[in-house]
């Protein structure tokens, strides 16, 4: 397939980018390179250098090209930023997606898979999470996601524009060629690995008198290469709607700093710091509708298997991405 990966030169995007094409498809890859890294673009990639508030050259990216598929991934999602700033989460999650949905039409495209977030649940009522929880995100970045999708939803119904929302927690590890560089970063798991780097003395732990084992918070990490995986059979299966993905199992981060202890060798010691507003104790994503109805298992489910390969791409890349 012939497919146009909108933030494919981000975190998430560059290893459904490189997945893609080893799956054999046809990769172009759509970037402003706000937050994105030139190199973190597979080389058998077309690039094109474009932000999605651009109207006209958003289309021309489009135009005459016969994608059959589009992922959009570009999307900005600090959260703490986001109640700061959030006309910045609007404009660009929704205004400049907007612009992406119309460009996607105008140019005959017929599957929109979008990389979402299970931030539109917000604090959620039961757990696991699955798809019949009810949406109430608490942030403007939760709100932006939610309000694309229903923005998905009305094209689909107007324009026949079929989609597959993809609502995930916390992507983690690296593939063979790309893994995480963020500026600010704010993941658990490659802060954590700052500490073992030597580049932070030590990670801030926000409590530790939650009502989980161990008294601190409780998520869901899954592999960039299970996310990728799900990204592509979204574009292949034929199939609308919401899917959440996870493995249906947590992690706690005291759990995820001894694990990340015993990969590193570092001792990577721990700060105990009053809560952060607003972060429950658990996240647990069910992705039953996900294996049932986009055939989709994850492969990487072990938290050392998801640090180990984080810690093998921070060891040959140090310093992250070069400069754009």
């Amino acid at each position: 397939m012939k497919i146009l990966v909108a933030g494919g030169a981000g975190y998430i995007g560059s290893a459904c980018s490189e997945y893609l094409l080893d799956c054999g498809h046809e990769v172009t890859v759509l970037d402003s390179l706000v937050t994105g890294h030139r190199q973190a673009v597979d080389r058998r990639a077309e690039f094109v250098l474009c932000d999605l508030a651009d109207r006209e050259g958003t289309f021309g990216a489009l135009k005459g090209k016969s994608f059959d598929g589009v992922m959009h991934f570009a999307a900005f999602s600090l959260v703490g930023e986001s109640m700061t700033n959030p006309g910045k989460y609007f404009l660009n999650n929704l205004g400049a997606g907007i612009n992406l949905l119309d460009a996607a039409v105008a140019g005959g495209v017929k599957r929109f898979v979008f990389s979402s977030t299970c931030a539109v649940y917000g604090e959620p009522q039961h757990l696991p999470i699955t798809e019949n929880e009810k949406t109430n995100p608490v942030s403007p970045y939760g709100e932006s996601k939610l309000m694309f999708e229903k923005a998905l939803e009305w094209y689909r119904k107007i324009h026949g524009l079929e989609f597959v929302s993809l609502r995930y927690f916390n992507a983690s590890g690296a593939t063979q060629s790309f893994g995480e560089d963020h500026n600010p970063e704010t993941h658990l798991i490659p802060l954590v690995l700052k500490v073992a780097q030597g580049k932070a003395k030590s990670i801030k732990v926000f409590g530790n008198d939650y009502d989980t084992p161990d008294g601190t918070c409780i998520r869901d990490y899954i592999h960039i290469l299970d996310l990728a995986q799900a990204h592509e059979l979204a574009l292949r299966s034929g199939k609308s709607g919401h899917f959440n993905l996870g493995t249906g199992s947590g992690y706690s981060v005291m759990q995820i700093l001894d694990v990340a202890r015993k990969v590193t060798g570092h001792s990577i010691p721990a700060e105990i710091v009053p809560r952060r507003p607003g972060d429950p104790p658990k996240l647990i994503a069910r992705s039953t509708h996900a294996a049932m109805e986009l055939g989709w298992k994850p492969k990487h489910e072990s938290v050392a298997a998801i640090i180990s390969s984080a810690w093998e791409w921070l060891k040959k890349h140090p310093d992250g991405y070069p400069p754009n």
